[in-house]
């Protein structure tokens, strides 16, 4: 698992970074969220060790990255997909990898097939487009078949059939009992891929907790309702304080529960066809929760 205590990163007189505590354990998908500026990949590179923090620790399985020899067989990475040589091959690249870290030749084939790359190998990376290094970043990930893997926004170029493959293979690496830890601005893919969320917003922890407490803690809830009789329970509703829009037979409802809709209706003798809450999606959640933490915020369009 990965364990970080009290991590702090300062540059000067801007601290990116405070007080960060969480534990990633395996055996999921924990998603990492934050608005830009949050800070999320300082904390992936001190991980990793590439960024040295100003205070606190973070281990990988009881130990500092820095400490483990052979270092793609303990914990694999992507942090950003153009971080190559453009003149090499896939292959070589790959193979220049496995020789440093004394992993057997036949994986580089492995995982240039498992990434949908054996075809392209022997071209020059230079020449792949945004998805195709995406992909050979998340080969090089596997090369050693490590039991830890981080990935900084994964899904950045990839076409639907990419994102789909990704999200079932982080699904896939997850169950086979792997720490999985992944960064992503996008909500609706964490929403189908994560089980565990951390969630930072200027450098600090906002939240260490399943997705779907995560989403519960949103007050963006609604409640829909089918009934015959709309514009009736539109107003038995509205004289209750509900806010209530209407489509056809169907009544978007926020400010009353379902079981107080239940009473109103019933005691206005307005039958139900359908009566359900709807909790805030994790982007809604995410949105509200993070709003006081956003570094850069856009002005309203003119």
């Amino acid at each position: 698992m990965i364990e970080v205590h009290e991590l702090t990163k300062r540059y000067g007189g801007t601290t990116a970074v405070r007080d960060l505590t969480f534990t990633v354990r395996p055996g999921q998908v924990t998603g990492f969220l934050g608005p830009n500026g949050a800070g999320k990949s300082t904390t992936l590179r001190m991980i990793l060790g590439l960024h040295e923090p100003t205070g606190g620790t973070v281990t990988i399985d009881g130990r500092p990255f820095r400490a483990r020899s052979r270092a793609l067989r303990h914990v694999g990475s992507l942090l950003d997909a153009h971080d190559v040589h453009g003149g090499r091959s896939a292959a070589a690249h790959l193979a220049a990898l496995a020789r440093g870290n004394r992993i057997p030749r036949r994986r580089v084939e492995e995982v240039l097939q498992q990434v949908g790359l054996a075809e392209v190998a022997r071209r020059r990376i230079g020449a792949f487009s945004l998805g195709m290094k995406q992909r050979l970043g998340i080969a090089c990930a596997l090369l050693g078949d490590p039991p830890v893997l981080l990935f900084d926004e994964p899904l950045n170029g990839l076409d639907p059939e990419g994102v789909k493959w990704v999200r079932e293979l982080l699904r896939r690496l997850a169950a086979e009992g792997r720490t999985v830890f992944v960064s992503s601005h996008l909500m609706s893919e964490m929403e189908h891929t994560a089980d565990q969320l951390i969630v930072i917003g200027r450098g600090e922890l906002i939240a260490a907790e399943s997705l779907a407490e995560f989403s519960a803690r949103g007050t963006r809830r609604s409640v829909t309702v089918d009934t015959p009789a709309p514009s009736t329970l539109r107003d038995l509703l509205t004289a209750e304080g509900a806010a209530v829009s209407v489509e056809g037979e169907r009544l978007t409802v926020t400010g009353l529960t379902a079981a107080r809709i239940g009473e109103v209706a019933h005691r206005g003798g307005v039958p139900l066809h359908q009566l359900s809450t709807r909790s805030a999606s994790l982007e809604e959640a995410f949105m509200e929760l993070t709003a006081d933490r956003v570094q850069y915020l856009a002005g309203e369009p003119r």
